[in-house]
């Protein structure tokens, strides 16, 4: 398994981890299989939404004796009042479920005290204006959660909670599809609707890109939801694309966004753990997503989406690296995050090694104008 660091906490998250929701209402004997494979495949990131008893009890008997390695994002809000998936801002209610989580999973602490479903203007108004989050700060005060959190499917609500200083790490629906619909289009509609339209697609959405790169400047780190679009993107039924991504290509594109730490990827059996942690054993031409792309290309044009098809460079300059931190450091030349120096630091090779020999730009299928690129970042990086 590969880890990132989470932010300057010290934790590390798996590059792969495990979204837990398709293990509701599944025997015990599924859910051991599926927390056992994960665990011995060094899977460390766990999301666990799901309000019900019954799921939340199968998860603790899986991990017991095993709470230290494991992270947990549990959610704070989300419940089941109506024998279904709801939310609730009302600390009284939130209490009494945050607590039950604690009492299943035989812990006294969750990793990531995570914002329940915050998308609208009212959605922040109620998390972040009101009682419900005098009991998110109680809850970190008292130690029994280690991180704020927050959960999101918009990203200018998303950027407008990473402003405040207050979360520190952000789940967030992150896929090449979503990644090209127009900000304006609210995921939940295209996934309840069924209606995930290559059509709609115009390139890299640009306020999704800037909410990533906010977070990566800010230091707060992703884990990815809806990595595979609910199955779409690996459905040749229903892939929005000529081609349907696999999983490790999904994996992939998910990883390559700025502040991405771990993919959390919906499993319910050991064969889906292993499918998808096999990611770690493919190729680069395995992983290359820009097939699926390819008649979007004139939407690309001149924007670097990191697929790296423009090495190997003759300086051994990881471009699209580069590229990344410096795209994220030009949010604000004069005050570079510490954190984003450090990540430029520490490459091997930077921009000013560049002979612009420009062999790069000839394999871009993009026509990114990556010499450019070179010289603003050592404008920006100084070397």
């Amino acid at each position: 398994m590969r880890y990132r660091p989470i932010g300057t906490t010290g934790m590390q998250a798996s590059v792969v981890g495990l979204g837990a929701e398709h293990l509701d209402n599944k025997p015990y004997e599924a859910v051991e299989e599926t927390i056992d494979a994960a665990l011995e495949h060094g899977i460390n990131m766990i999301d666990l939404f799901m309000p019900g008893t019954p799921i939340r009890e199968n998860i603790g008997k899986a991990l017991k004796g095993r709470r230290k390695d494991v992270l947990i994002q549990g959610h704070i809000g989300s419940v089941d009042l109506r024998q279904q998936y709801d939310v609730s801002r009302d600390p009284k209610i939130c209490e009494q479920y945050f607590e039950e989580l604690l009492r299943c999973l035989g812990t006294d602490y969750i990793d990531f005290g995570m914002i329940f479903f915050v998308d609208s203007e009212k959605d922040f108004h109620e998390a972040f204006e009101t009682a419900y989050f005098d009991y998110v700060q109680k809850l970190r005060k008292e130690g029994k959660i280690r991180l704020i959190g927050a959960s999101s499917h918009n990203p200018e609500t998303a950027a407008k909670m990473i402003e405040t200083g207050i979360v520190d790490h952000l789940m967030f629906s992150v896929n090449l599809a979503y990644d090209m619909l127009p900000s304006d289009v609210y995921i939940i509609d295209v996934l309840m609707a069924n209606q995930l339209d290559g059509k709609t697609f115009k390139g890299i959405d640009s306020k999704r890109a800037k909410l990533y790169e906010l977070c990566a400047a800010r230091g707060v780190s992703i884990t990815t939801m809806k990595t595979l679009g609910a199955g779409k993107l690996i459905d040749p039924n229903h892939s929005p694309f000529a081609k349907p991504l696999t999983v490790p290509q999904c994996i992939h594109y998910a990883l390559s966004r700025p502040a991405v730490v771990s993919t959390l990827i919906g499993c319910k059996s050991r064969a889906e753990v292993l499918e998808a942690v096999s990611y770690l054993d493919k190729t680069e031409a395995e992983l290359d997503y820009s097939d699926a792309v390819a008649t979007f290309r004139d939407t690309f044009s001149g924007k670097c989406v990191y697929c790296n098809h423009c090495l190997p460079c003759p300086a051994d300059i990881d471009i699209a690296a580069v590229t990344k931190y410096m795209e994220i450091a030009a949010l604000d030349p004069t005050h570079v995050p510490p954190g984003v120096k450090q990540h430029y630091g520490a490459l091997p090779h930077k921009a000013s090694e560049c002979v612009e020999c420009r062999s790069c730009e000839s394999r871009c299928p993009f026509n990114v104008s990556v010499i450019e690129n070179m010289k603003r970042a050592v404008e920006i990086f100084g070397s």
